[in-house]
């Protein structure tokens, strides 16, 4: 064996994959470019840091459960009027969940506010924060179903952990008074501690009525809004102006 394929076998070993994976690019630069030892090392390490960071970005993104990814990249500011436009970049550094601030996004359908839901899980993602993204009936779907196999108090641990929770679609129908509950108990715990996003097609006044308790629903909607950003979207929906049915009828 060979002194290279010996040094790939200790690579791989060592789980070093950002240095193997660019071994061979390495030593030809350094050779070509008669690199000094330091900067041959600087370069492999550089390697090994990158695929590690883009590694633990794929695993949070696919724990986020997000979805087609969507960023702030590619959200269309112009398509709309955009006064927020300066504030959404603002909350993509993602210093709001430092603050354990809370992001309601409002309006019709179709304006992009699960698009920026996604784009903002997006970036937290990015600086490493762990999240998890669920439409709303999902949510209180998984509830349910913790609550049938006995692992309510596990997956309400998680949703209080994680660094950032998102509920799309936010009061789209009536919940009962468990369920209720369990909300209650995971916007309690995460207040003022861990941030929450909320997008809505429903006025926050209509919210109420989702819930069978008034003392409930006014418990929960008074630690959720306390310190939220709210952003209220408008205007045409991007589904049905890129339409083709609509467009060509």
């Amino acid at each position: 064996m060979n002194d290279k394929a010996q040094l790939k076998l200790q690579l791989k070993s060592l789980k070093l994959s950002g240095v193997l994976d660019n071994l061979d690019l390495r030593l030809m630069e350094a050779q070509s470019n008669q690199l000094a030892y330091s900067e041959f090392l600087s370069l492999l390490l550089t390697d090994e840091l990158e695929a590690r960071d883009s590694n633990k970005l794929n695993r949070l993104l696919a724990q986020a459960r997000i979805g087609v990814h969507k960023t702030i990249e590619s959200f269309d500011f112009a398509f709309n009027p955009s006064p927020f436009a300066p504030q959404i970049r603002e909350l993509a550094t993602c210093r709001f969940m430092d603050r354990a601030e809370n992001i309601f996004f409002l309006g019709p359908t179709g304006t992009g506010k699960t698009h920026l839901a996604k784009a903002l899980s997006h970036q937290a993602c990015r600086k490493h924060f762990s999240v998890r993204f669920y439409s709303f009936f999902q949510f209180f779907a998984d509830l349910y179903q913790a609550a049938l196999n006995h692992q309510s108090d596990k997956l309400l641990k998680q949703l209080i952990k994680v660094d950032l929770l998102v509920i799309d679609d936010f009061a789209f129908k009536s919940i009962d008074q468990s369920t209720a509950e369990a909300l209650y108990a995971i916007v309690d715990a995460r207040y003022q501690v861990k941030s929450i996003i909320i997008t809505s097609n429903r006025d926050m006044a209509d919210w109420l009525d989702i819930f069978p308790d008034p003392v409930t629903a006014n418990a929960i909607m008074d630690r959720l809004a306390h310190n939220a950003h709210q952003i209220i979207m408008d205007g045409d929906s991007y589904r049905r102006k890129f339409s083709p049915r609509i467009q060509n009828a």
